[in-house]
């Protein structure tokens, strides 16, 4: 394995006081003590509201007590789990989404735990996360739905390829993350023919081998030790993505830009992984 050194960025897992944390802040701290980086576990806290005006009385006191024991529970958890990790833990004031938004601007990484909402519910709950904080934020989002499949031997890492520069970004990271876990990597390119004119299904798939063959330019002699293969697909992206990842370590695309609010932003390949991938699936914006 190449050295992966230490930077003074901490990977931030949000916690909901109301849910089980176990399964992300698991997979984060073990991501931190593989990385040798901090590790943030943060609790926001939203304002009540009486109907009128913001209510700062005993309601929002209770929710901030409760809010400060699971955050102890949760870092005492963690300092148990690898007690060689920096562990730190904020209480902040705000809705979850754009606390944990601006988390990120300084985080090597976003861990987000799913509540398994269907489509419609991500969108439109007051208490999502995963869509506005993957449409948001600058740096790699990680969705632990699902545990990663640590029994598979060999273990590996999926990643989808298409030719665009977020999957560039993706590929680079999921090399990375396939070096630190001394697991193998499947790239993915999935190809669907059109429905309307025939097309030669030979050059297409030249063509796809070709981006894969790019996608690893540089990066096979940069992690020597990764065993990479490439797989065409013919189908769509989500379901082969899906089906390639079943069992998993994790699955790693790039998304589009960041800055925008609505879930559209992330792509429609991202959002459907988010709702179908069972195991933890990190999406990795340009750059």
């Amino acid at each position: 394995m190449t050295g992966h050194p230490a930077g003074s960025r901490a990977i931030v897992v949000g916690i909901d006081p109301d849910r089980d944390w176990h399964l992300a802040s698991a997979w984060a701290a073990d991501e931190a003590q593989r990385r040798r980086c901090p590790l943030r576990l943060v609790i926001a806290v939203p304002p009540q509201h009486d109907g009128q005006h913001l209510d700062d009385t005993p309601g929002r006191t209770a929710l901030r007590r409760a809010g400060s024991d699971r955050l102890e529970q949760a870092c005492t958890w963690v300092r148990d789990r690898h007690p060689e990790v920096s562990v730190t833990g904020d209480l902040l004031g705000g809705f979850p989404a754009p606390v944990l938004g601006g988390a990120a601007r300084d985080a090597r990484m976003i861990v987000l735990g799913s509540r398994h909402l269907s489509r419609t519910a991500e969108f439109f709950s007051a208490g999502s996360l995963v869509v506005p904080v993957t449409a948001q934020a600058r740096c790699p989002v990680v969705v632990v739905g699902d545990a990663e499949h640590i029994s598979g031997r060999p273990p590996y890492v999926v990643a989808g390829v298409d030719g665009s520069a977020s999957a560039t970004a993706a590929v680079a990271f999921a090399f990375d993350e396939a070096d630190l876990r001394g697991a193998a990597l499947r790239l993915v390119c999935a190809w669907q023919p059109p429905r309307i004119m025939p097309a030669d299904e030979e050059v297409a798939l030249r063509a796809q081998r070709a981006l894969l063959s790019e996608a690893t330019a540089g990066l096979s002699e940069k992690y020597p030790d990764v065993h990479v293969t490439h797989e065409v697909r013919t189908g769509h992206a989500v379901e082969e993505l899906a089906r390639a990842s079943e069992h998993a370590l994790a699955v790693v695309v790039g998304r589009r830009g960041s800055g925008g609010y609505t879930g559209m932003r992330i792509g429609s390949v991202v959002h459907g992984l988010l709702h179908r991938a069972h195991c933890p699936v990190i999406t990795v914006p340009t750059g």
